[in-house]
């Protein structure tokens, strides 16, 4: 370790701001020192890992440095960021799923075969690592089959067991354009893409018949149409879901009507002075909005990341479009297509009407089942 390294190690927890730390990194990689910033990186991880939660210094300057080198392209910036996320991986739950999104972002697909095909990039990567960085590319639109190395990688046998090979290695028609961050080393952005909770409301009551509904909710309907909203409920949010059959079919000029009986905390209170906004939508529309929900997070937390936003929200839309949660992504898609969608919300007390409400509901075909997912959260 060098005796500047050092100097930054000791110091670093009485430090009121870290700019500098931060300025003395990007310093050493505009001379072309790459190695620098992993190693402070490593260094840090090594002393304040197992205190992170405490060092609030450790947590702000390890993030800066590795989005100052996945955000700088290069094959040079991706090996010593693998080397980074190698060290620190322990330390930090999330931190492969953070780094394959930056990673995808900030370089080309050809600045990270080396992760996949051998090499010192390889053997610094973790399995996790790889496997997010596979649906971050994909999910940026790379053809995985155009990329020998990483396509080999992605369909030996060692993957079939992991969680996210269940998701195809390319886009479906429904995600055609997922809503993603965009990074700098200063930080990130994100769309949100959600549903029409300040829209025109629906006067109820002008209906004279809505069909009887049973509530038909499982628990392990309400475990995967949870996958998506997770994180905004573990945030400072709240969640509601419930199936129900219908004694008739439902006509969409009555759904709002429906919705207003079914007991919903969410709809708890809607009438005349507390209206309805309900909207017809398409199932990439709900896609995106389980999507941005999963990846992102809520409040007080950041998510998923991509990979496995990509597998919460098609958790979610499988189990609204009544799709059993084996079935392969093509059949979910299907089912999904089949349905109609509708975005909902209201000015209710349950809803904080920030930026995290979600109202979702399916209406099957035929007509006789609904589903409906609600989330909110607010900061």
């Amino acid at each position: 370790m060098s005796g500047r390294i050092q100097k930054i190690v000791t110091q670093l927890p009485d430090l009121k701001s870290v700019t500098k730390v931060w300025a003395t990194a990007e310093r050493r990689l505009a001379k072309g020192d790459a190695a620098f910033v992993a190693d402070l990186g490593i260094a840090l991880a090594n002393r304040y890992g197992s205190s992170a939660a405490e060092v609030w210094q450790y947590r702000s300057v390890l993030d800066y440095l590795l989005r100052l080198l996945t955000t700088t392209p290069g094959h040079e910036h991706v090996e010593q960021a693998v080397r980074l996320v190698s060290a620190a991986g322990s330390t930090r739950r999330k931190l492969a799923r953070s780094a394959a999104s930056l990673l995808a972002a900030g370089q080309v697909p050809e600045n990270l075969t080396a992760i996949f095909a051998g090499g010192s990039s390889r053997a610094g990567a973790s399995e996790e690592l790889r496997m997010c960085l596979v649906h971050e590319l994909v999910l940026r639109g790379v053809t995985i089959g155009e990329m020998p190395e990483i396509e080999g990688w992605a369909t030996s046998p060692h993957w079939r067991r992991h969680p996210l090979a269940w998701l195809p290695l390319e886009l479906s028609v429904i995600e055609a354009t997922p809503p993603l961050p965009s990074y700098s080393v200063g930080g990130s952005s994100y769309s949100m893409p959600y549903g029409p909770q300040d829209g025109p409301g629906v006067t109820l009551g002008n209906v004279t018949h809505v069909p009887l509904a049973t509530e038909t909710t499982t628990e392990q309907f309400g475990a995967a149409v949870a996958a998506a909203v997770a994180r905004i409920e573990e945030s400072n949010g709240r969640v509601e879901a419930g199936t129900y059959d219908l004694a008739e079919p439902v006509e969409t000029g009555c759904l709002p009507d429906l919705l207003a009986t079914l007991g919903l905390d969410c709809l708890n209170g809607v009438g005349s002075r507390k209206r309805l906004a309900l909207a017809s939508c398409q199932p990439d529309q709900v896609w995106r909005m389980l999507f941005a929900a999963a990846s992102t997070g809520g409040a007080y937390n950041h998510g998923e990341y991509g990979a496995y936003g990509r597998l919460a929200a098609w958790r979610s839309l499988a189990a609204l479009s009544g799709t059993a949660s084996e079935a392969p992504v093509g059949e979910v898609e299907r089912n999904a297509q089949a349905c109609d969608w509708y975005s909902f919300g209201a000015a209710t007390k349950w809803f904080e009407r920030v930026a995290w409400d979600i109202g979702l509901v399916s209406v099957a075909p035929g007509y006789r089942r609904l589903a409906v997912l609600a989330a909110t959260d607010t900061d």
